[in-house]
């Protein structure tokens, strides 16, 4: 069966950082496209970065630009959000999606993210 599980969330301070990961599994996978989306309470889930593992172009929804890093270890099948200069707006639930070659695109459970003024 296959799956991505996010980690590394957690509470931080504003200004802090923290280091989201993405692990796609099986390890037979062959990710194309991997990216991060949130969802704050009350509020729809929102895009926040994607990376395309093949030709390694990436793209950031504007708010996150310059603060938020993605980033991949094809060898672990594992995606990376580094995160920094956080803000309270950047708490959420942030959610990993993966499209694999050849497979449905598959979404994780979540990891949260909270940021404390």
């Amino acid at each position: 069966q296959e799956q991505v599980v996010e980690s590394g969330g957690g509470l931080v301070e504003a200004g802090g950082s923290l280091r989201l990961s993405c692990v796609a599994s099986p390890r037979s996978l062959s990710i194309a496209d991997m990216a991060w989306s949130r969802q704050a309470p009350g509020k729809e889930r929102e895009f926040v970065a994607r990376m395309n593992w093949i030709s390694g172009s990436t793209n950031y929804a504007d708010d996150v630009k310059g603060r938020f890093t993605i980033s991949k270890d094809n060898a672990k099948n594992t995606g990376f959000l580094d995160m920094k200069s956080l803000k309270p707006a950047d708490t959420a639930i942030y959610y990993c999606n993966a499209k694999p070659l050849f497979v449905r695109a598959i979404w994780g459970q979540g990891t949260q993210v909270t940021v404390s003024s």
